[in-house]
Parts: structure tokens; sequence; C-alpha cells
């Protein structure tokens, strides 16, 4: 089946650069229209409980100011399923969250947490904000959110980008696996996390895998170029993979 690979980008460390001065410049809401305008296909942020980067405030401007889809990345807490319900982003994907980690380090363990998990998919559900679970590559945890009736999962391609040579390759096959298994049990597959220029490819090119999330190297690769030439070039890279592929 012939797909449109999307790209969502993440605006958090705009907002890390604008809080390490405080102030308001560089404005994240500014580089969610910047995307936009780049030809991204949805804007994702990521309100941690201590408001390391994205705040409430950026939330709300996004949700009334930004005409593409917002992912609105959250922790499984009472806290954050209140500003998910009060703002109604098109999607929420529930990630691990610990205070002390620099971001995020691995996939949500769904299969341990499912009774915790379970009330927050129905209530989100429920309001029609589209579920997914930021999860490892791995059949068990894919089983656990469509069990849960979560309608996404997002693949964690961090230890791919983190890798070289054969381990690469291995890592790179865990995704793909785990990619055709979403589609196979009636998942929709996204994947995200450390994804580069060098990077992109392989993972663009994996038929199954319907949207990438990429955030902090289309910012830091924008200080060289600007973001918006950034994100036009990731979203060649994606789209030259892609066509590889159909």
């Amino acid at each position: 089946m012939k797909r449109v690979l999307r790209l969502g980008v993440n605006i958090d460390h705009v907002a890390t650069i604008r809080n390490a001065r405080g102030g308001g410049h560089p404005d994240p809401v500014d580089a969610a229209a910047v995307a936009a305008k780049a030809g991204a296909d949805g804007i994702t942020a990521h309100l941690r409980e201590d408001r390391r980067h994205i705040s409430d405030a950026d939330i709300d401007r996004l949700s009334r100011e930004i005409n593409l889809p917002l992912n609105l990345e959250m922790a499984a807490t009472p806290e954050m399923l209140e500003v998910a319900l009060g703002h109604q982003p098109h999607a929420a994907c529930i990630v691990p969250e610990k205070r002390q980690e620099r971001t995020t380090e691995g996939g949500l363990d769904v299969v341990g947490g499912s009774a915790h998990l379970a009330s927050y998919v129905e209530a989100l559900n429920r309001a029609g904000i589209r579920v997914s679970f930021f999860v490892e590559p791995e059949a068990a945890q894919l089983d656990a959110a469509r069990a849960l009736a979560a309608p996404v999962v997002e693949l964690h391609t961090g230890a791919y980008c983190n890798a070289k040579g054969a381990e690469r390759e291995r890592q790179l096959g865990r995704i793909r696996e785990a990619a055709a298994h979403a589609e196979d049990i009636g998942l929709e597959c996204h994947a995200g996390h450390g994804l580069t220029y060098d990077s992109v490819g392989p993972i663009a090119a994996i038929p199954t895998i319907v949207e990438l999330n990429i955030g902090h190297f289309l910012v830091g690769e924008a200080i060289f170029c600007g973001l918006e030439q950034s994100i036009r070039h990731m979203l060649e890279l994606m789209n030259a993979a892609r066509g590889r592929v159909q």
C-alpha cells in the first residue's frame, strides 16, 4: 500500500533556548509557524512536570494560533490529563518521564503499566483525542497498547540512532519487525527520537511507518541554516527514502 510519510516537528528545544535566558525569545509558537511554512504536517510539544522547556502558556497559544495538528507529549498523571482535556489537542502521546533525565531515555512500559494507563486512554479516547504510546520496538509492548485501545504507537528510535555498524543494522531490524507487527494488529505506527539527516533514511523507508517526530536535531541544525531550511531538507530526505520503496 502506498503511504504518505508525515513529519511532526517537535519544538521543545526552541523553548529550551528561550528559557536559558528568560524572556520570550525565541518563541516556540513562532517556530511552529515556520514549521508549517516549511511543510511540516504537525507540531509536537512535551509539557513536562517541571516545565523545563514548554510551558502551559505555550500549549494554550499553540492550541489557539497554529493551524496544524498538535501532538501533546505527556506523562500519565492527573495533572497532564487535565491539561489535555482542557486544550483538546489532536493527539496525546503518553511517554515515560523522570525528573532527573535530560531527555526521554526509553519507551514506556505499557505491559507493566497497563492497569495504571487504562483510565488515561479511556478518558482521552472519550474526548476524541488520538492516543499513542511511545514504546520500544517490541511486540509485547505493541500488543499491550492494542489491548488498551490506543490507536497509535510511536517506536523509540534512540537505540538505532546511537548504534553503529552491525548493531545499528540489528536495531533497524527490530524497528522494521515492530512496524510490521503494528500494522498486523491494527495500530498506526509512528517513530522518533534522535533522528538526523544521516539516520532518517532507513527509518523513512519502512513502509508501515506513517509519521516521524523530529525536534532536537532540527533546532540544532537551524543554528547553521535556519529552521525552515532544516525542516525542508529533512522532508526531502524522508520523501526520497519513501520514494525508493514505493
